[in-house]
């Protein structure tokens, strides 16, 4: 056992800029979240907002025209936005999602090719990495890539992609190898969306994140150049495994920003709403749920936290933790939402308050980014 004990501090300056954003979701975002969940439309508005305060720079470093502070400030820029809106917070995940591949494994190139207009918001990415047959299991895709001169052909389809028709580009893992076997053999490739065989075959009706496009992007002769190989030819499938030990932080951070404020609005109802002559948190069972709420949310930011710092710091046991982060925060927001509906009592189980939008969107942050089966695979396997 180790004789020191890691911490963390936030600087002032994040604090701050984690106030502004606070304010902005206030201000502009959460009084369109109900009406971005019953539309179904993704919000461009509000895209444009994020990228006009830097928000969406967050991910990226000075050298590419981002703010350079790191992983936690990113995180509490997730959770402070999923307060009000999940929606409208996936899209600056997707931001970091789609970008962690250039960003961690691509040529400088690359980088300079599509991490600057990333970081201005002029363009947005997206990761495509799973298929009908190849969830859990991203060593199952099917979708290839032939070699053809100085080019690659991509044939196949993706599906359960964020940001599916709006993204200017996608990360794509393709077999390039099939002899390799199981997990081997698969190259990463960005595709441009104008690329001519690209196109979203279909989108996904889904419980929740209404604002989110999901769909199945489809690449039928699609070919890209050389220089738009993301790492190494027959190495993708470590170019997507580090990212998701980075990204499922995103999910984490969401899933957090859920729960608070499912919790923020339960104990503010709680204060208003009159039962038998009283306020409901006048009686022992709501103080009671509306305590462990908290509680809940207060541990899952403590590991959330944690986490980013160590990514940020490079410590060894940083995919342990980010694996923790997202199971805890995930399991946690599907609690803590699920409890908010039964404070609310039937008005929580209505479209007029958002409890009930809060608790379905929470659901998908057990899923994506890693299920929270597989999380737990990664940390037990850290103990062995």
């Amino acid at each position: 056992m180790s004789a020191t004990v890691d911490l963390y501090t936030i600087p002032q300056e994040h604090l701050d800029f984690r106030d502004t954003i606070r304010q902005i979701v206030k201000e502009q975002i959460a009084p369109r979240a109900a009406e971005i969940d019953r539309t179904h439309e993704y919000p461009h508005d509000l895209r444009k907002l994020l990228s006009e305060q830097d928000i969406l720079g967050l991910p990226f470093e000075p050298e590419h025209g981002g703010t350079g502070t790191g992983t936690l400030m990113l995180n509490m820029a997730i959770e402070e936005i999923a307060k009000a809106c999940a929606s409208t917070a996936l899209i600056l995940m997707v931001q970091e999602l789609g970008t962690l591949p250039i960003k961690l494994y691509g040529s400088e190139e690359l980088q300079e090719r599509f991490l600057p207009k990333c970081a201005t918001g002029e363009w947005s990415p997206a990761f495509a990495l799973s298929e009908p047959e190849a969830g859990s299991d991203p060593g199952g895709m099917i979708t290839r890539a032939v070699k053809d001169g100085d080019e690659w052909v991509i044939d196949g389809s993706k599906c359960w992609i964020s940001n599916a028709g709006v993204a200017d580009f996608y990360c794509v893992f393709a077999v390039t190898d099939k002899a390799a076997g199981h997990s081997r053999g698969i190259t990463a490739f960005v595709v441009e969306a104008d690329r001519p065989g690209f196109s979203v075959g279909s989108y996904e009706h889904k419980l929740g994140i209404h604002g989110s496009p999901t769909g199945s992007p489809v690449f039928d002769g699609v070919r890209v150049p050389e220089a738009n190989v993301i790492g190494e030819v027959n190495k993708g499938f470590k170019v997507a495994m580090g990212t998701l030990e980075r990204s499922r932080l995103g999910a984490a951070a969401q899933a957090l920003g859920i729960a608070q404020g499912a919790t923020d609005y339960a104990a503010a109802y709680a204060r208003e709403r009159k039962q038998f002559g009283q306020t409901i948190n006048s009686f022992q069972a709501i103080q009671f749920k509306l305590a462990d709420m908290e509680t809940k949310c207060a541990a899952g930011r403590e590991l959330l936290y944690q986490a980013c710092a160590k990514v940020d710091r490079g410590d060894a046991d940083a995919n342990k933790y980010t694996s923790m982060a997202k199971l805890f925060c995930a399991d946690m927001s599907m609690q803590v939402t699920i409890e908010a509906v039964q404070v609310l009592g039937g008005y929580g189980y209505t479209t007029d308050y958002p409890v009930e939008r809060m608790m379905r969107d929470a659901k998908i942050t057990q899923i994506y980014e890693g299920t929270s089966e597989v999380q737990r695979l990664v940390i037990a396997r850290t103990l062995r």
